[in-house]
């Protein structure tokens, strides 16, 4: 599981804003000097997000919380996200090609055709209700005055 700490902000019916501040574990990493992640979380100045999760732990307004999502349905988005329309993209030029007699102006406009079909399939699976791709609240750490010293 991927965890990442963040702070409620806002209660939204049965879900929750949770306000998190991009990190970046670079110092600590071996791969740091080759990886893509270092010159990202340097041009984003460690911004906040906000992201609206269903509320299974009865978190509330200022309450500390722990946001989780799995490993298997991050690759399993990214796979939607980005796999399915490139794959799509391919399939559809070819075919484009080979429907027009080899015309490459058919296999472009297939190729761009078969790319938005996959953008739109990719969205309209995941707004069909699956919520396997959305991150979760795992606990929460609620501020008290007990807790405070």
């Amino acid at each position: 599981m991927i965890t990442e700490t963040g702070k409620v902000v806002a209660l939204k019916g049965d879900r929750v804003w949770v306000q998190t501040i991009r990190t970046s574990a670079c110092q600590s990493c071996a791969a740091r000097s080759g990886c893509g992640q270092k010159v990202l979380a340097a041009a984003s100045g460690g911004r906040a997000n906000q992201i609206l999760v269903m509320n299974s732990v009865n978190a509330r307004v200022g309450d500390e919380v722990t946001i989780g999502i799995d490993e298997q349905a991050l690759l399993g988005a990214s796979l939607l996200v980005y796999a399915l329309p490139l794959i799509l993209m391919v399939v559809a030029s070819v075919l484009g090609h080979q429907l027009s007699g080899g015309h490459d102006g058919a296999a472009m406009l297939a190729a761009v055709a078969g790319l938005a079909v996959g953008f739109f399939a990719g969205r309209k699976w995941q707004r069909a209700g699956n919520r396997d791709y959305e991150p979760h609240l795992v606990r929460v750490n609620r501020i008290t005055s007990e807790n405070c010293p």
